[in-house]
C-alpha cells in the first residue's frame, strides 16, 4: 500500500507537469496563428527606399498587441522587382517609382509581353525623387547633350532609374549606344567616379542622399548638371507621370556649381497586390497618416509631404483597404475618382 501511494504522487506531479507544459505550448502556438508577417520590399541600403521601408513598419510594428502585425524590410532590386514580387506574393508590399507603377498597370516596358497587371493596387505616394545627372569636372559634361561618347552609369536592370535615364537620353537625341554605357547598381557609381572609371551617372532618388554626397565629396570634383529645356516639356507632356523638380544646392554644398539644379522626376509610391487583405492595408494606411507628422520626422526626404501629394502620382487602383481609411479620414477629395474601388 505504501509503495502505491509513494508511486501515486510522483505520476500525479508529472501529470501536472505534462498538462502545463502542453497548455503553455498551446497558447504559443495560438499566438504565434495570430501573428501576421508581411514583408517590405525596398532598393539597395543607401538610397531612400530602405530606410521608407524601415519607417513604415517601425510605425506599424509599434501598434503590434492591436494588430498583430509584424512587418520586416528586405533590401531588394529597385522598382521593377518590387511590383514582380508583390504580384507572385513574395512581398505583401513594395516601394515602387510612379513610372513604374504606371506602366505595369498599363501593360507597357517591363510588362509588355505579360500585359496590364490588373492585380496590382496602390497605397500612397511618398518623397518626390530626382532624376540626378552627376558628372566629374574633368568630363566637361555641363549638359546632358555633352554626354555623347562619355562613360555613363544608366542604372542596374529592373531599376526604375534605368528606364528614367532612357527616357532622358531619348528626349535629347540620344541612344545608349552613343555613349560608353554601363549598368551597375547606383552605390557602387560613386567609387566608380572617385576612380575615374566614369565620367557620369544618372540616379533617381530623394534628397539629401549618401550616394551623392559621397560623389560629390572626394578627390574627384563633380557637378550635379541640370536637365531643362524644350525637350523636356515633351518628355513630361508625353509622360504625365513625370514632373519638373528642383535639387537644392544646400544639400551638397562640396558640388561645383553652388546653385540650385533644375531636372525632373517621379515619385516613390508604396504599392500591393489585390490578394493582400483589406484589414492589413487599412491598419498599415492608418497607421501611417494618423501618425504622419511622427513619420516626416523619420527621413530629410519627407519633410515636403503632405497628406494631399501622398495621394497624387497613383496610377494603379486603390486597394480597397487604403480607400476604406481614406474614406473615413475625409480624403477621398484629394484622390483621382477613377483610382476608387
Amino acid at each position: 500500500m505504501k509503495l502505491v501511494s509513494k508511486l501515486v504522487v510522483p505520476f500525479i506531479l508529472i501529470s501536472f507537469l505534462f498538462v502545463f507544459v502542453t497548455s503553455c505550448e498551446q497558447k504559443q502556438e495560438s499566438a504565434a496563428s495570430e501573428r501576421i508577417y508581411v514583408t517590405i520590399g525596398t532598393g539597395g541600403v543607401t538610397g531612400v527606399y530602405y530606410p521608407t521601408g524601415g519607417a513604415i513598419s517601425r510605425i506599424v510594428n509599434k501598434k503590434y498587441d492591436t494588430y498583430k502585425i509584424k512587418a520586416t524590410v528586405e533590401s531588394t532590386g529597385g522598382s521593377v522587382y518590387n511590383i514582380n514580387a508583390v504580384l507572385s506574393g513574395d512581398l505583401q508590399f513594395g516601394v515602387a517609382q510612379s513610372d513604374r507603377q504606371f506602366q505595369a498597370i498599363n501593360g507597357q516596358k517591363e510588362w509588355e509581353k505579360k500585359g496590364p497587371q490588373k492585380d496590382l493596387r496602390s497605397v500612397f505616394s511618398i518623397h518626390p525623387e530626382s532624376i540626378t545627372l552627376i558628372a566629374s569636372v574633368n568630363s566637361g559634361i555641363k549638359s546632358i547633350k555633352d554626354l555623347k561618347g562619355k562613360r555613363v552609369n544608366l542604372g542596374n536592370p529592373g531599376s526604375g532609374q534605368l528606364g528614367n535615364s532612357q527616357d532622358a537620353l531619348q528626349a535629347f537625341g540620344l541612344t545608349e549606344g552613343d555613349l560608353n554605357a554601363e549598368y551597375v547598381k547606383a552605390v557602387e557609381a560613386p567609387g566608380l567616379i572617385q576612380d575615374e572609371r566614369l565620367d557620369a551617372f544618372f540616379y533617381t532618388v530623394g534628397h539629401p542622399n549618401g550616394n551623392i554626397k559621397e560623389a560629390t565629396s572626394g578627390r574627384i570634383k563633380v557637378r550635379i548638371v541640370p536637365i531643362v529645356g524644350p525637350e523636356l516639356d515633351a518628355l513630361i507632356q508625353k509622360y504625365p507621370y513625370y514632373a519638373k523638380s528642383v535639387v537644392p544646392a544646400k544639400l551638397y554644398p562640396n558640388a561645383i556649381g553652388g546653385q540650385d539644379v533644375n531636372t525632373f522626376g517621379v515619385k516613390a509610391t508604396f504599392v500591393t497586390s489585390i490578394k493582400v487583405s483589406e484589414d492589413i492595408v487599412y491598419a498599415i494606411t492608418k497607421e501611417i497618416f494618423e501618425n504622419f507628422e511622427e513619420f516626416k520626422k523619420l527621413h530629410p526626404a519627407y519633410q515636403v509631404l503632405t497628406k494631399e501629394n501622398m495621394l497624387a502620382g497613383l496610377s494603379a487602383p486603390l486597394h480597397p483597404g487604403a480607400a476604406k481609411y481614406y474614406k473615413e479620414a475625409g480624403l477621398t477629395k484629394y484622390i483621382n475618382p477613377s483610382l476608387l474601388p
